[in-house]
């Protein structure tokens, strides 16, 4: 009578969100100019949110530069708009379909924005990872309500459970450390 809950989906279901982790990081470009910089921004497009790269060329012509090439000449405000409201602190400049985005050099508050933005994005993969280890705590409790297993392997599965959340939160915060450090030196 004895089953058990899939360690090794929980498992890859936190792994994605240390993986949606490293992307959200990955935005966060410290010092020189990154095409991925722009990669979490949404262009509102024909009716529903558009990756940028989707509507739009984006290169990096300089290390402190970014250029955006629109293609359809109507999405060149909605692409300034989305850039605009990213929480990215840069300011595109319009010429033509072509915008142009100098990046900051970064002084003490930018980086304290960029720690921030750093910390929000941590916390989103932790309340990801906590969510899947609800979803594994729900499905034992109900495994011991019908009698799939008994009350001590509730306890021994769901200590098993708690242990890989500690392990993978433990991961978000190293992350989040070595990225804000990254952030914070001269």
């Amino acid at each position: 009578m004895s089953s058990s809950i899939d360690m090794k989906d929980l498992g890859r279901r936190m792994d994605g969100a240390i993986d949606a982790l490293h992307k959200e990081f990955g935005s966060l470009r410290t010092g020189r100019a990154s095409a991925s910089l722009l990669d979490t921004v949404k262009v509102e497009a024909y009716g529903s949110p558009t990756p940028i790269n989707q509507v739009a060329t984006v290169s990096v012509p300089e290390p402190r530069m970014i250029s955006v090439q629109v293609w359809d000449k109507s999405m060149v405000s909605a692409v300034d708009k989305a850039i605009r409201n990213a929480p990215l602190g840069v300011n595109p400049v319009v010429e033509g379909t072509l915008l142009r985005i100098p990046i900051p050099p970064l002084n003490e508050e930018r980086r304290a924005e960029l720690a921030k933005a750093a910390s929000n994005y941590a916390e989103h993969a932790r309340v990801a990872i906590r969510n899947v280890r609800r979803d594994g705590m729900d499905t034992l409790k109900k495994m011991e309500k019908d009698n799939e297993i008994s009350e001590d392997e509730l306890k021994s599965q769901s200590d098993n459970v708690q242990k890989l959340t500690d392990d993978y939160v433990a991961k978000v915060d190293s992350e989040l450390k070595s990225k804000q450090d990254e952030i914070m030196q001269v």
